[in-house]
């Protein structure tokens, strides 16, 4: 737009007289000289700390931040203090210009920056009593609510003064147009929108370039009066505003009197849109636990956030969260159960990074992210909660294969009674057995044996940051009765695959301020790993966790294209939760599945053919060709011919099953003593008849 706003639609307004204003800056310029040194020394020092002017970025005082995936291009959310959406001069309806020049600044192309003819034309007026005037140029109301915003309230003289001052620099600054841009894509609608398209679009659902003339003059009226010229709140306020700004356009011949009767007898004509959202754009759930994280994980104010502009560079992978969308989806599906939720976390093993996150299936019904714990916390997992165990028992030097557990079922142990699944009792099992098997009664006693509080420490160790209070769950603890979030589950499942190196998870990989200096920079995975188990260790919790998967409780989570899968299922009391953790050496992920108010029972007993589903899509969408797990030597197992008397080694199980054995045996000999005793009586019986 090349000054288009001063193309007058009708005829052509004379300019104004040169000579007038002339004398004007004559009289004051008579009046400064005559002012005394000290005075002017004092107006001297009321421009030494001026905000700095000189750079665009003063004239927008809330950039937003933007956060993106990966890939650093998917925007998946656009954070900011105030509704604005900054738009060119030829994308706004020219009423809208015309009306905002007429009620404004009708002389703005004939002035350098302060009016000092329109401030004295406002002041002949205000004393006629007509409608009040102020007499600052659209130049100076721009300065006033972007460069100098910390003082818009302050009504002394030396903040006019200042306001002045740098009016008259910017015009030397900036051409016409472009302070008029800045006026329109910054000035305040009200309603929370800051700008003329996010007032078009906030009051009639449209574009700045779609505004009728009926339009554009009412929202051209409301910068007067933010608040009280809202016309959502204050309607007959804001016709009144409308038809004073039409007056104007036609007093300065930018419309024609049938134009000006048509538009003032015109409807209101709202049709509001919902500015109020949170700046969410793409993949809620995760983009929501970002947000969450820049507000309580880095040294950055609300200003920060929502009017600095930065740029929040994220882990997300849009190929990897939206195949975990459509594992979820189709596990909900399956379901037939509107009350079923399906919540996924999944991690890369490799770097700790948060490659996708499924909270539920409606973050717009449900704000509550099932995977993190945002706004409902953890869920109880179950038996999954057994890896932990089952690490602690490895990390203390004891076999998970040559180490047997009574499995019966029920069972009293520490008087905590108990039973296994279907009340099943399985007898003897070595740990890796009754982990497949998942039996509660076996592991209850195993962790009665190696020590609640150093499961509670293992479960840290490898990822769980909720607070365990193992304490007062006892026993129990092993059953997972404890909430966690599948995001820690995640995590601990990683630093397994990982082979014993735990990475801090990492959601955020960088930010940069506006001037896109780094500020944040947590992309490297060596600054977040810590080792917390032997390579030898977490290979030997591997090769346990794959048994589940290839003849456990975990066969759904099985990959028919021949990749390797190691897991742990759990299942809460009354199937009110059923969860599943995963690891490949590419993928590490856990899931949830339940009704979140409880309400309901899962009519499922698996959640792994989700992880499954998920690990096939990523192989595929990826190109990644099967993978196995590093190979490494078992761990220096102790010997422990009696560890407690829940847990027994090898050779005391052989013991037993020799003890048991022989007493088989001896009551089988014994019975059929008996019965021949038995049949020799009968038969003396028979004889004494004969």
């Amino acid at each position: 737009m090349s000054s288009r706003a001063v193309k007058k639609r009708v005829g052509v307004v004379k300019r104004r007289g040169i000579a007038a204003v002339l004398s004007v800056v004559a009289v004051l310029g008579a009046i400064f000289t005559s002012a005394s040194l000290g005075v002017v020394l004092v107006l001297g020092t009321w421009f030494v700390d001026l905000p700095d002017y000189r750079s665009a970025d003063a004239f927008n005082t809330a950039q937003p931040t933007y956060i993106y995936a990966s890939d650093r291009t998917t925007v998946l959310a656009r954070l900011q203090l105030e509704y604005r959406e900054p738009i060119k001069l030829k994308d706004m309806s020219e009423d809208l210009v015309n009306a905002t020049l007429s009620i404004e600044d009708a002389r703005f192309y004939d002035h350098s920056g302060v009016d000092y003819l329109g401030i004295m034309r406002a002041l002949v007026r205000n004393l006629q009593g007509g409608n009040l005037e102020g007499g600052s140029t659209l130049t100076q109301q721009l300065i006033r609510n972007t460069v100098l915003a910390g003082e818009r309230d302050d009504i002394s003289v030396k903040r006019k003064v200042r306001e002045a001052y740098v009016a008259l620099q910017v015009e030397k600054m900036y051409s016409k147009d472009q302070i008029l841009l800045m006026y329109l894509n910054t000035v305040n609608y009200g309603a929370g929108a800051y700008g003329v398209e996010a007032a078009a679009q906030r009051y009639f659902s449209k574009s700045a370039d779609e505004l009728t003339l009926a339009e554009s003059a009412l929202i051209a009226g409301i910068p007067q009066s933010p608040l009280y010229n809202d016309p959502i709140q204050y309607p007959e306020q804001a016709l009144y505003r409308r038809s004073l700004v039409l007056k104007r356009m036609f007093d300065e011949h930018f419309i024609t009197s049938e134009e000006y009767n048509e538009a003032v007898n015109s409807p209101l004509g709202l049709d509001v849109k919902d500015i109020s959202d949170d700046g969410i754009v793409a993949y809620p759930y995760f983009t929501s636990y970002v947000r969450y994280l820049l507000y309580n994980n880095y040294d950055l104010s609300e200003a920060d956030i929502l009017k600095g502009g930065l740029k929040v560079y994220t882990t997300l992978d849009v190929e990897k969260q939206q195949a975990a969308e459509r594992a979820c989806e189709e596990k909900r599906q399956y379901l037939y159960n509107d009350d079923m939720q399906v919540a996924m976390a999944a991690v890369d093993p490799a770097t700790g990074y948060v490659e996708a996150i499924v909270g539920g299936s409606n973050y717009r019904q449900s704000e509550v992210n099932l995977a993190t714990g945002q706004g409902g916390g953890g869920r109880p997992c179950g038996s999954v909660f057994k890896m932990f165990t089952l690490v602690t028992a490895i990390k203390k030097g004891i076999d998970p294969n040559s180490t047997y557990l009574d499995c019966s079922s029920p069972a009293t142990v520490d008087d905590y009674t108990l039973e296994n699944y279907d009340n099943m009792s399985y007898g003897n099992l070595s740990i890796a057995g009754a982990f497949a098997v998942s039996s509660n009664t076996g592991f209850v006693r195993l962790i009665s044996s190696i020590g609640v509080n150093d499961v509670a420490e293992t479960a840290y160790d490898l990822g769980v940051t909720t607070d365990l209070d193992a304490e007062s769950a006892g026993a129990s603890l092993t059953l997972g009765v404890q909430n966690v979030t599948p995001l820690e589950l995640a995590n601990a499942a990683a630093t397994i695959a990982n082979g014993g190196v735990r990475h801090d998870l990492c959601a955020i990989t960088s930010i940069e301020d506006k001037n896109g200096e780094i500020i944040v920079d947590d992309s490297s995975p060596e600054g977040r790993a810590t080792r917390v188990l032997s390579p030898e260790e977490a290979h030997a919790a591997q090769e346990v966790m794959k048994g589940v998967v290839s003849g456990g409780t975990g066969t759904a989570a099985i990959m028919y294209n021949g990749q390797t899968v190691a897991g742990k299922t759990g299942t809460s009391e009354d199937y009110k939760d059923i969860s599943f953790v995963g690891i490949t050496p590419f993928a590490a992920a856990a899931i949830w599945v339940g009704d979140p108010s409880n309400a309901s029972s899962v009519p499922t007993e698996t959640a792994g053919d989700v992880f499954s589903n998920y690990a096939t899509q990523v192989m595929e969408i990826k190109s990644l060709p099967v993978q196995e797990f590093d190979f490494v030597d078992d761990p220096p197992y102790e010997s422990y011919e009696d560890l407690e008397r829940h847990v027994y080694s090898y050779s005391t199980y052989q013991a037993m099953v020799e003890q048991e054995r022989q007493r088989a045996k001896a009551a089988a000999e014994a019975k059929k003593k008996a019965e021949k005793e038995k049949k020799k009586q009968e038969s003396k019986k028979k004889s004494k008849k004969n």
